[in-house]
């Protein structure tokens, strides 16, 4: 089985304890037509995100801080798929499932090339913004996502799946050449106009 740091009990981040804290409600022993039930009530909002994993069911409603992030590793990925010839198509919050066992909703997702019939995209994003939580990387695993990629505190941590497996990883398989510590760099800046003007310079000038 995989196993991933996002699924561990590390110390408790002090965004645990503040009103920026992402909203969670996690439910066990629910059924597959339960999961079903809650994507078809909520519809085509965006939140609440729904996730499920043999039977535990979790809602979660992502902060302002835990979409700003997301939204610009997005924009600043896209970026440097754009400088570097990389076809790049974003699928946002997918509904994904592997049906009766797992479904998930990414923070990004894309798929990396022309065939857009694919099934499922080939890298999945996930800001961890508040800890705990159900163990997105099983989930993942599952539904067969080639890529996963982790933001926590400040940083990106991948995870690229061989076999049945998931292995972590130092550089990406979709995205050959990209320095995720430097893009990471750029997501404390004050305008998301301002980090993507000087993520471009920092590309070009390497």
């Amino acid at each position: 089985m995989a196993s991933a740091e996002p699924a561990q009990d590390p110390k408790i981040s002090v965004r645990e304890h503040v009103a920026t804290a992402d909203q969670r409600v996690t439910l066990h022993h629910i059924p597959w037509s339960h999961y079903e039930a809650e994507l078809a009530v909520r519809g085509e909002k965006s939140v609440p995100r729904i996730s499920y994993l043999r039977g535990t069911l979790e809602l979660m409603s992502p902060s302002r801080d835990h979409a700003r992030i997301s939204a610009w590793i997005a924009r600043l990925v896209e970026i440097f798929a754009e400088e570097n010839g990389i076809e790049l198509s974003p699928y946002g919050s997918w509904t994904l499932k592997h049906p009766e066992l797992a479904g998930a909703e990414p923070d990004e997702c894309y798929i990396v090339g022309e065939d857009l019939t694919k099934q499922r995209p080939d890298l999945a994003i996930e800001v961890v913004w508040t800890r705990g939580g159900i163990d997105k990387l099983e989930i993942y695993r599952w539904l067969g996502i080639a890529e996963v990629w982790f933001w926590i505190d400040e940083e990106i941590t991948l995870y690229v799946l061989r076999g049945d497996r998931y292995e972590r990883v130092d550089r990406s398989a979709w995205l050959p050449g990209l320095d995720v510590a430097l893009l990471c760099s750029f997501l404390d800046r004050p305008l998301l106009s301002v980090a993507k003007r000087e993520y471009r310079a920092a590309i070009r000038s390497r």
